[in-house]
């Protein structure tokens, strides 16, 4: 059985209330969402030669130091197939190094270079550009992020195999 606050939180769905209008579907605004801030993103960060996901790399990095590639992996929500190529070609670019843990050879070590260390006084500049840009109040902001952080963690437990 189910704790009591668990159950409260499920909601009986009527299913002649469902639409399969576009517009109505939770997944398209968020998928059209996540494009609109990549755009909104992406001329900022252009400035430091970086994509989106190197950003969100080096801003897990900033906060946690050494890493591996499973710890920035699960971080990140990214597949470790995904993040290898991208931080080969962090590392290409001199942002950060990997090297094989001695231990576990299996285990690849990832930190931030001197260069990848010193962007972090310079890229402070991009969530300010975002704010602006967006032209909302902090506030809204910090709301929505609650609310879809909120989101991704039922999420990712609904998604987790039964």
């Amino acid at each position: 059985m189910k704790p009591a606050s668990e159950n409260t939180r499920r909601t009986a769905i009527d299913p002649s209330n469902i639409s399969l209008r576009l517009d109505d579907q939770l997944c398209f605004i968020i998928y059209v969402a996540s494009h609109v801030i990549g755009r909104i993103y992406r001329p900022v960060l252009d400035k430091f030669d970086l994509t989106y996901t190197q950003y969100l790399v080096l801003l897990a990095m900033w906060e946690s130091g050494r890493s591996t590639i499973s710890e920035l992996s699960a971080k990140l929500y990214l597949d470790s197939s995904t993040l290898t190529p991208l931080l080969k070609r962090m590392e290409a670019a001199g942002l950060l190094s990997r090297t094989r843990d001695t231990d576990d050879e299996r285990r690849v070590n990832v930190a931030l270079t001197d260069k990848g260390e010193l962007l972090r006084k310079e890229i402070v500049e991009v969530p300010l550009a975002l704010a602006q840009r967006l032209d909302l109040p902090a506030q809204a902001i910090g709301s929505l992020r609650n609310q879809l952080n909120d989101f991704v963690q039922a999420a990712v437990g609904a998604a987790a195999p039964d």
